[in-house]
């Protein structure tokens, strides 16, 4: 049984998925509807929560203890204070660490109670049995690491490597402590047969989900340890510095990583909720995600209040508990009784077909949408030139080319698997791959994944950062919002979600200059507003078939003369935030003067359609719309160009 689910009507409730026998068992019995929700667990569950709040009280306390300077309150004795069995007689410090280590050495009796009950009252192999041990085994494990921490001398101003690798290993340890107590705690609750084996893609979102936790809980202790032994006003300025030191040099490194790690948990989020359809899934991927824009708002706090203690406790305690909700995701999405949509045979009517050789390679590309992407990918080179007011350089040209397009590439497939259901009953998409799966839902997946992460590092390594985190919003953009959120709700869908296309220029124009000034937001602020005339031009002509897969495109809910007059606002829109950038010094004549023809053009055919709403007129407007974009951004590109050649 899982979160939610119901057994044998409202006089007996499950609690949190255990069944009628099952709570009978842990001394439940009958369970109310209207009981709180606090006497529907057992004794048991009661204490199990019980421990998992005390541990995270304890860290919260541990954050205290290292931002007060009390970590040296007894000196290098462990586990007594100065070697003295009474040592209430001292400075603040003194109390501070010894209040620390008595309220951690009971977490060892409370962990011993809690694994002889749970041995007691499960069987063997139970996935409670087994979460203990690792719960008793990491309460040791954190026991020894405070007495190392102790012994070298790593607290209060200490700012070694070693130290730092120490908090690191804490960070991580604590992770799974309280992931273990986490498993033992949803585990009473029924969650019991867990599948490992086969789980594809999931399995390699829950990794890497967990790796970008580990990896910002971890960046965020060493870059809070550089806060407090070298707090400097200005963070970006200190870290350019020469005679900076390594861990100011970090710092600004860690939020650009909290966004990055929150965009693909997002992504993670919506892929797991669509490849596991269940209740318990989808309670948790949302709690996951809430409990993560908490943490990234927390973190944002702290740099603007400069961190104050309270405020760091909070942070740490709310990134043990995004742990924590992404163990209940993997619990939930693990179980053995979870339908996997990756395994669903094709749609009955499609026409599967085995691929080898040149087709398989064809199949592939295929997935990437190239005829789409190559507009986007021309917005992206231009915006390059436009940043540099020049050549930007061969190998940076080539390399954010094709990494651009692998991230766009990547954002088409997985929005194939998402949408077989849709391609199927769409004449132009039903023999796409992966509806008759000549290419697996698992397989398109796997390339994706390869594609956005390589797209990633080379951005990251070839150009920087920010460039990578760029071409990663388009990404999670176009799936989760535009995709899975939008697109089968909402006639809306293709105007917010449209924002997808307009990240490229921001991918070329970071990867130049690593920043995105006023021109660089007209850029994406053109492609935003111009998508709607573009995208629903073509819904006139594929009014029928988005009818007939159910998707609630504007035409089909609103009829043509609603999608004309919406056509006709938003070509207004695109001709005034087109000419807007000739208000910046840095663009001349050339682009101004290309925009009006350009825009007279675009209106003429809008003012076609206006007149006779028909086809053909549509298939112009839709056509002209792909060459005004991309004159647009050659324009700007050949003025911005001859503006610095004059300048220079």
């Amino acid at each position: 049984m899982r979160i939610g689910d119901s057994t044998d009507g409202l006089s007996r409730l499950p609690v949190f998925g255990l069944n009628h026998e099952c709570a009978m068992s842990q001394g439940i019995g009958e369970v109310h509807i209207s009981q709180p929700l606090w006497k529907r667990f057992s004794s048991f569950q009661k204490f199990g929560l019980g421990v998992l709040i005390y541990n995270l009280l304890a860290v919260a306390w541990g954050v205290y203890v290292r931002a007060s300077f009390s970590g040296d309150g007894c000196g290098s004795h462990w586990p007594l204070c100065d070697g003295n069995s009474t040592p209430l007689n001292g400075t603040i410090g003194r109390y501070v660490e010894v209040s620390h280590r008595v309220s951690t050495a009971l977490i060892g009796p409370l962990v011993l109670v809690y694994a002889i009950w749970a041995f007691r009252t499960f069987p063997k192999g139970h996935l409670v049995r087994r979460a203990v041990i690792g719960v008793g085994v990491m309460t040791i494990v954190e026991a020894l690491f405070g007495a190392l921490l102790v012994k070298t001398g790593w607290v209060t101003d200490n700012d070694s490597v070693g130290r730092a690798w120490g908090m690191i290993f804490h960070i991580f340890s604590t992770f799974l402590l309280v992931g273990f107590l986490a498993t033992a705690f949803l585990g009473s609750f029924g969650v019991n047969k867990i599948r490992l084996k086969g789980q594809s893609a999931v399995g390699w979102l829950l990794g890497g989900t967990a790796f970008g936790l580990i990896l910002l809980a971890a960046g965020g202790a060493v870059s809070a340890l550089g806060h407090q032994l070298k707090p400097t006003d200005d963070v970006i300025k200190t870290a350019s510095m020469a005679g900076a030191h390594w861990m100011q040099k970090l710092q600004p490194l860690h939020p650009m990583v909290a966004v990055t790690v929150g965009l693909f948990l997002l992504l993670s989020a919506g892929l797991i909720q669509h490849l596991r359809p269940s209740k318990g899934v989808k309670v948790a991927t949302q709690v996951m995600v809430a409990l993560y824009v908490v943490q990234l708002t927390a973190g944002v706090l702290n740099i603007y209040t400069k961190a104050p203690i309270p405020m760091q406790m909070f942070h740490l305690v709310i990134a043990d508990l995004s742990w924590i909700s992404l163990v209940a995701v993997a619990l939930y999405s693990l179980e053995a009784t979870v339908e996997r949509v990756e395994d669903r045979p094709a749609p009955e009517g499609a026409e599967a077909t085995k691929l080898r050789g040149r087709a398989l390679i064809k199949a592939y590309v295929g997935l990437t949408k190239p005829r789409v992407i190559s507009l986007l990918l021309f917005t992206t080179m231009t915006a390059m030139i436009i940043a540099k007011g020049g050549w930007p350089g061969t190998w940076l040209f080539l390399a954010v080319s094709v990494a651009g397009y692998m991230a766009a590439g990547a954002a088409n497939a997985i929005n194939m698997v998402i949408d077989r259901d849709i391609d199927f009953n769409m004449k132009r998409t039903s023999t796409r791959p992966t509806v008759t799966q000549s290419i697996s839902s698992t397989n398109a997946l796997i390339f994706a994944f390869t594609l956005a992460g390589i797209s990633f590092v080379t951005l990251w390594g070839v150009a920087n950062l920010l460039s990578a985190l760029m071409a990663l919003s388009g990404l999670v953009f176009y799936v989760v919002i535009y995709t899975m959120v939008l697109k089968r709700r909402t006639w809306q869908n293709i105007v917010i979600g449209g924002a997808a296309g307009a990240f490229p220029p921001l991918v070329g124009w970071a990867a130049v200059t690593n920043d995105l000034p006023t021109l660089a937001l007209y850029l994406f602020g053109i492609i935003f507003v111009w998508t709607p005339v573009h995208f629903w031009a073509l819904a006139l002509l594929l009014k029928d078939d988005y009818a007939a897969a159910g998707v609630p495109m504007l035409p089909v809910v609103k009829g043509e003369k609603t999608t004309v007059i919406q056509i006709g606002w938003y070509t207004l829109v695109t001709v005034i935030i087109s000419m807007l950038p000739f208000m910046l010094p840095a663009v001349g004549w050339i682009y101004v003067v290309s925009a009006g023809l350009l825009n007279a053009v675009l209106v003429y055919y809008f003012a076609q359609l206006r007149a006779q709403v028909a086809r053909p007129q549509a298939s112009r407007l839709f056509h002209y719309s792909m060459l005004y974009l991309a004159l647009l951004f050659l324009f700007l590109a050949i003025d911005r160009v001859v503006v610095m050649t004059v300048i220079s």
